[in-house]
């Protein structure tokens, strides 16, 4: 059982001491994922509903936002060597893909291949509005961007035409060194998301939900795969916890449910607590989990 971490990667505690503590303590304590979140602007009030929280609110005020996550793993790519770095939900319909291809590749190529590309189609109508984006179809407009970066880091000229983009036949170089391209793990709990991941996914990151009810929704992926031909042998499942309990006996729960990794969401807020959070897990959850 592969157990990854969920890095905090907001402001001000994200300082680099901190990320380097944090990127090479994991690896050196055998972590298999560092996994990083995606908001480029937060805000103080806002209409949208945050699907996490009862209250409907991020727990995160708008001064402490994450860094951008692409350029967090490279520097994670930098310091380490084998840990596997992820996007813990890159929000695609709302970026540039052509950028977004190219920073993905890129960040492929400097780690070696151990991009793990974590999406989601995002939640907070209020930060597609501060991008200039439409809100509204946010779920095709992830499936066409995702087909034009494929485009871009399969072959040798790409293009791409079709309703929310268009590319002319060009060239973007280097390609990922994973091939065809990074795995894809698609973000969401709903039926839309898992369909997508039925459709195009190479894994499903679902975010804080207890095993029973991941159990239920497992069954309807299994379900929706095998209409397309598809089983859950060719999807890696991937579940951060979140705020719910996470100790051994919910990784055993996850586990029997069919979960093949489980990213622990690690708050410290300097470098000693860091330290010590990342030495509880490996003592508590991780060296444990490789045994059952």
């Amino acid at each position: 059982m592969d157990i990854g971490l969920f890095g905090i990667t907001g402001n001000p505690v994200a300082t680099p001491s901190y990320l380097r503590t944090l990127a090479r303590g994991a690896e050196e304590r055998g972590f298999a994922s560092l996994w990083v979140a995606e908001h480029v602007v937060l805000f103080d009030e806002y209409a949208s509903r945050y699907p996490y929280s009862a209250d409907g609110r991020i727990p995160i005020g708008g001064a402490h936002g994450p860094l951008e996550p692409l350029g967090t793993l490279a520097f994670f790519a930098a310091v380490t060597t084998k840990i596997r770095l992820g996007t813990g939900v890159c929000l695609v319909p709302q970026r540039n893909p052509v950028y977004t291809a190219k920073e993905v590749a890129s960040v492929d190529w400097m780690s070696g291949g151990r991009l793990d590309f974590g999406v989601g189609i995002g939640w907070l109508a209020e930060e597609f509005r501060a991008v200039d984006v439409p809100f509204e179809r946010r779920g095709e407009r992830c499936r066409e961007y995702l087909e034009v970066m494929k485009r871009l880091w399969c072959d040798e000229v790409s293009s791409h035409t079709g309703p929310f983009y268009t590319l002319p036949a060009c060239r973007q170089y280097p390609k990922p060194i994973q091939k065809p391209h990074p795995p894809i793990h698609f973000g969401g709990e709903s039926d839309p998301a898992l369909r997508r991941v039925a459709d195009v996914g190479d894994g499903w990151y679902p975010f804080s939900i207890e095993p029973d009810d991941l159990a239920a929704k497992l069954a309807r992926l299994d379900g929706l795969l095998a209409k397309r031909g598809r089983s859950r042998k060719e999807i890696r499942i991937t579940t951060c916890p979140y705020m719910r309990p996470a100790d051994l006996d919910a990784v055993k729960r996850y586990r029997d449910v069919g979960v093949d990794e489980v990213v622990i969401l690690l708050f410290s807020t300097n470098v000693d607590e860091l330290q010590s959070g990342m030495d509880m897990l490996a003592k508590t959850i991780l060296e444990p989990a490789r045994r059952i």
